[in-house]
């Protein structure tokens, strides 16, 4: 039988599972969770279980978290940007990001896929494809790492890592329940954010959860959809009126609040047309707030970082037109680490001379033709 990952449930959900599956210890499933995810172990013989129940405990269910493989750090003037590159079970490494926000406070960015297959041009993971969505139990796992391993005082979390969050949204989702459970890690709805590219149908999924405080914010980086449609290829698929239409009518309080990240490419999306087509987009929206984000040349950077000055006169035009904006600070690119830098594109290529090794060497062994 397959161990079930104790941190890919919800204190309710192991609850229910150990008395459906337990011969014995079934009643102790609660506190197990909670030392699982506030304490980081996972070690049911504190509880005084006979070794009937210990045993039962060992073979139905588990508590691995993956290996931390390096950190990175790029010092900034609110403290240390840090990057951890975990191992995952098949091999695969997932980064995620911890960012200072000031006054003590820190954001973890995580991942929900290894790679991803929108296909953004300024983007890292982009450049990747898609290996393979991460499980509920692998995002979480990033969480308990950053906490209970490297000891960050994690606040916010952020689902803006590796991967179009909502291209994986069943786990994404199950995750967001797990953070938000108020028996277990009881991190509050308006401390958690799902970034996407504008994936029109997992926010339409999203909006029927009945998450009220949670976050949103989209990538939107072009207002105009020739161009938006040569560096986000989404745009082909879902052009921005049919974002902007679900967007307009995801509500999911009355004081939302969408975030709108409009990653700035120098010579590519930084005129002053381009910053009036982003006030007409936003203008039904109600309330925004445009995080304006410097571009951060990765292995094979589209085009330059913006210089200060260019970022303030964007900043300008946006605000000319009565669009809240504020600049992204820059953090972590020294070290990969910033918004565009996750992920490792030689990681494909990796796998597939591997997959060919493989089959290979099965085709040898059966002695089958090639």
């Amino acid at each position: 039988m397959t161990r079930i990952p104790i941190h890919g449930l919800t204190n309710a959900e192991l609850d229910e599972r150990a008395r459906e599956i337990l011969p014995r210890g079934r009643g102790f499933a609660r506190r197990i969770h909670r030392q699982v995810m506030l304490e980081g172990r996972y070690e049911p013989l504190v509880f005084g279980l006979g070794a009937e129940a210990r045993e039962a405990w060992a073979n139905a269910f588990s508590f691995e978290l993956p290996e931390v493989v390096r950190v990175e750090s790029d010092e900034g003037e609110r403290g240390a940007t840090s990057k951890m590159v975990l191992r995952l079970r098949d091999g695969l490494e997932a980064e995620s990001v911890c960012i200072p926000m000031g006054r003590g406070r820190y954001t973890l960015c995580v991942s929900s896929q290894v790679g991803c297959k929108m296909g953004c041009t300024f983007c890292e993971t982009g450049r990747m494809g898609l290996l393979r969505h991460l499980t509920t139990d692998e995002i979480i796992a990033q969480v308990l790492v950053a906490r209970h391993r490297l000891e960050w005082p994690i606040r916010n979390i952020v689902f803006m890592g590796m991967g179009e969050a909502l291209d994986n949204a069943e786990n994404v989702i199950h995750a967001i329940r797990v953070l938000n459970d108020e028996a277990g890690l009881a991190i509050s709805q308006e401390r958690l954010t799902i970034c996407t590219v504008g994936h029109v149908d997992g926010i339409r999924l999203l909006e029927r959860q009945g998450f009220k405080r949670l976050n949103l914010s989209i990538s939107l980086n072009a207002a105009d959809d020739s161009l938006r449609s040569k560096i986000m290829p989404i745009n082909r698929r879902t052009n921005l009126a049919k974002l902007q239409s679900t967007l307009v009518s995801y509500r999911p309080r009355r004081n939302f609040a969408l975030g709108v990240n409009y990653c700035l490419l120098p010579g590519i999306n930084d005129t002053e047309a381009d910053a009036r087509a982003v006030a007409e987009f936003c203008k039904p929206l109600e309330r925004v707030l445009v995080n304006l984000i410097p571009y951060n040349p990765g292995t094979r950077p589209l085009t330059r970082a913006p210089e200060a000055d260019e970022v303030d006169q964007f900043i300008a035009w946006l605000r000319a037109e009565g669009v809240p904006v504020r600049e992204r600070v820059t953090k972590g690119r020294s070290v990969m680490a910033a918004c565009g830098q996750l992920g490792n594109p030689e990681a494909r290529r990796a796998r597939a001379v591997t997959g060919a090794n493989q089959a290979a060497t099965t085709r040898a062994v059966l002695g089958s033709p090639s």
